[in-house]
Formats: C-alpha cells, sequence, structure tokens
C-alpha cells in the first residue's frame, strides 16, 4: 500500500515539475520569440502582457467548470486531460506564424490547462486527512524546482534548437507526463459524484469567513509578488550598474529563491497539517513583506539572503490558501473548490504585473518596494482576520442539499 501510494505522488508530482518546467521554459523566452513572429519592437511589451494575462483570465471560468467536472466524473481523468491540454496548446504555438495566432494558443492553455487545481484535487483525494497539507506541499515543491530548472534548460536548448523545436520537446514531455498519469493512477477509493454546482461550492467559499479572507489574503499576496517580478530585474541592473551583471545577478537571484521554495514546500505543507493555515500563511506574508521591502536599500550581495528569505516564505502562500478551500466544502466537492481558488489566485497574477508596471513609472524604486512589501503585510492581516474562533465550526456545504450548514 505504501509503495502505491509513493508511485501515485511520484507521477503526480513528475507531472507537476513537468508542467512547471514547462512554462517556465516558454514564459522567459517571449520577447524573443514575439520578435521572431514578426512583431514591432514597441509593441512587444503589449503583446507580452496580454500573453501573460490570458491563460489566467480564461482559467477564472475554465477552472471552476474543470473541478465541477472532475467532482462529477473521476479525479483521474482531470489530471489526464489538465497534462494533455497543456502539451496539446504549447505544441501549437510552435506552429504560430503570428502575434495573434501565439495569443490564441495562450488562450486555449487556459481554457485546457489548469494543471495545478486538477493535481491538488487528486492529491487531496487519496492523502489521509491529517497529511494533506503535506501531500500539498510536496507538490508545490515540485512545482518549485520546475520553476528552477525550466528557465535554465529553456535558455540553453533555445539558442542551439530554436523555439519551435523547443515547444515541441516540451509538449512531449507534458505528453508523456498525461499518459503515465492514465497507465499508473487509478480513481480514488470512495468517489461519488456531487451533487452542487460551480455556483453553490463558490458560494459557500465566499460566504464562509474563513475562506472568503483566505482568498483575499492570497489575491493580494499574488498581486504582489508578480508586481516584483516586473520591477525586480531593473533595479537588480541600477544596483549593479551594468546590464551583462545584472542579467548573471538576476539568474543567480532567481535560482536561490526557488531553491528556497523547493526546501519550504514540504516544510510549510506538514505545518498546515497540525496548526491552522491561516497563522503559517500569516507567518509567511509578513515574512515575505519584510523580505521584499527590504530590498529596496539592500546591495546585490545582500540580496541574496533576503531572496532565500523571500522563497522560503512564499512557498506557504499557495497552498495554504488553497488547504483552506478545501475544507470548507465536502471531499466530494473539493475539485470545484481547488479550481475556483486557483481562479481567485490567477486574478492576482494579472492584475500584479499592471500594478508593478504602473508604480515603476509614478514612483522611485524604494518607494515601489515598500508598497509592494505592505501588501503583503495587508495579506497577513487578511489571513489572522479569517483565522477560525476556538470553538466555532466554519460553515461547510451540505452534501445533499447544496446548503450551507453550521
Amino acid at each position: 500500500m505504501r509503495s502505491s501510494s509513493a508511485r501515485t505522488f511520484g507521477v503526480l508530482c513528475l507531472g507537476q515539475f513537468a508542467a512547471t518546467a514547462g512554462l517556465t521554459t516558454v514564459v522567459p523566452l517571449l520577447p524573443f520569440y514575439l520578435a521572431r513572429l514578426g512583431t514591432p519592437e514597441a509593441e512587444i511589451p503589449w503583446w507580452m502582457a496580454v500573453a501573460l494575462a490570458a491563460p489566467a483570465v480564461v482559467q477564472l471560468i475554465s477552472g471552476p467548470l474543470w473541478g465541477w467536472v472532475g467532482d462529477r466524473f473521476g479525479r483521474k481523468a482531470m489530471v489526464v486531460r489538465a497534462h494533455f491540454g497543456l502539451g496539446l496548446a504549447i505544441a501549437l504555438m510552435a506552429l504560430a506564424s503570428t502575434p495573434g495566432e501565439f495569443l490564441a494558443c495562450r488562450v486555449l492553455q487556459g481554457a485546457c490547462g489548469g494543471v495545478v487545481s486538477a493535481t491538488a484535487a487528486y492529491a487531496n483525494a487519496v492523502a489521509a486527512a491529517d497529511r494533506r497539507g503535506r501531500a500539498l506541499g510536496t507538490l508545490f515543491g515540485a512545482t518549485a524546482a520546475g520553476s528552477l530548472l525550466g528557465p535554465l534548460v529553456g535558455g540553453l536548448l533555445a539558442g542551439r534548437l530554436g523555439f519551435s523545436p523547443l515547444f515541441v520537446a516540451v509538449a512531449g514531455m507534458l505528453a508523456l507526463s498525461s499518459m503515465l498519469a492514465a497507465v499508473v493512477l487509478s480513481e480514488p477509493p470512495g468517489h461519488a459524484p456531487q451533487r452542487q454546482s460551480v455556483r453553490v461550492v463558490a458560494g459557500t467559499l465566499l460566504r464562509a469567513r474563513e475562506s472568503r479572507l483566505m482568498l483575499l489574503a492570497g489575491l493580494a499576496a499574488q498581486a504582489a509578488i508578480y508586481a516584483l517580478v516586473v520591477v525586480f530585474a531593473p533595479h537588480v541592473e541600477r544596483v549593479t550598474g551594468s546590464v551583462a551583471s545584472a542579467t548573471t545577478w538576476v539568474g543567480v537571484l532567481q535560482a536561490v529563491t526557488w531553491l528556497a521554495s523547493c526546501a519550504g514546500s514540504p516544510w510549510w505543507g506538514r505545518r498546515n497539517d497540525v496548526r491552522p493555515a491561516q497563522a503559517g500563511f500569516a507567518a509567511a506574508a509578513a515574512g515575505c513583506g519584510l523580505a521584499v521591502a527590504l530590498q529596496a536599500v539592500a546591495s546585490v550581495e545582500l540580496l541574496v539572503p533576503l531572496r532565500l528569505v523571500q522563497g522560503f516564505c512564499f512557498a506557504a502562500l499557495v497552498q495554504s490558501v488553497l488547504h483552506v478551500t478545501a475544507r470548507q466544502v465536502p471531499d466530494r466537492g473539493c475539485g470545484t473548490a481547488f479550481g475556483f481558488g486557483t481562479g481567485v489566485l490567477d486574478l492576482g497574477q494579472v492584475l500584479g504585473p499592471f500594478a508593478g508596471a504602473a508604480l515603476a513609472v509614478l514612483l522611485p524604486p524604494a518607494a515601489v518596494f515598500s508598497l509592494i512589501g505592505a501588501l503583503l503585510g495587508v495579506a497577513a492581516l487578511l489571513a489572522v482576520a479569517g483565522r477560525p474562533k476556538s470553538g466555532v465550526d466554519s460553515p461547510r456545504l451540505d452534501e445533499t442539499r447544496g446548503k450551507v450548514l453550521r
């Protein structure tokens, strides 16, 4: 039984790693790929912003719907579908000849992907109730590993193979992970179709103070982190004084951040099994905010320990939000809850870069980093405010009637 569980989570982690590595291979190369498609230089930033936002916007709708389909017809099929859909979208990117066609592929990615919520729902279903935090932590550790290695491998291979072969290779890796999931995974025991609609599950999550405030906290934290992505590299260039040096340091600092996330993800997951996830989220968001604010005045060498703290703390955020949302609904509805939760978090991924770009134009760097740190502090306060009161149960969804119970 233990070997079967290890094999199951091995397949899930491999798929999560493949999906993240594939996406992070593609995203850093977007400016160069758009230029190869004939995009005018002045239009590349606009096309980049739209292409980055498009999948997240679509997943606001597709995520909960796919989650409901998984709750209704089976979780295994959603894992297989998510990896295959993402692979198909990336394979079609290799055939794109205009920026518009590439954007259509990114929209398809948002519509057919959703690897995080599909994998999390499956892991939540097969893990014991007192080990679900650990299961999520393990999956997000694989995500961090993919985020670390994807850009490194993509940068090396794109120069040697070209963009189209690279996209095909990534798609092949995802197709392989989809087939592996189809062969190795089995439907979680005890699965029965859930009767609640997406609207009912979403309403439950928004009515319950615990999950509502946690979703807002996650949204604020995601917006802050993605705003930081926009302003970080130019800041490193100012600190180092040269583009060449900044390029090297940005790569090193990104690697340091994701290494810390690899170590932190399982640790925060184990913590969420024994203590309220809201408390862990609040501590992590506060630590992350302080580390970000201090980066405005740090030398390039001091950025290393600050990014270590940021990466370790960041590892707690998304998994803690999903941990809380899943507890607000019956197990049979957790796929819909995960889909809705990741959709809300994706909204932060859309808003953050635009906010970061606007702040960078209007304010000096120290003020921008301070505001991003303050937003993470707000996320921490929201999580604390949503912490369950002693002796009071959170509202949950009635499994048979679709009503909120206490």
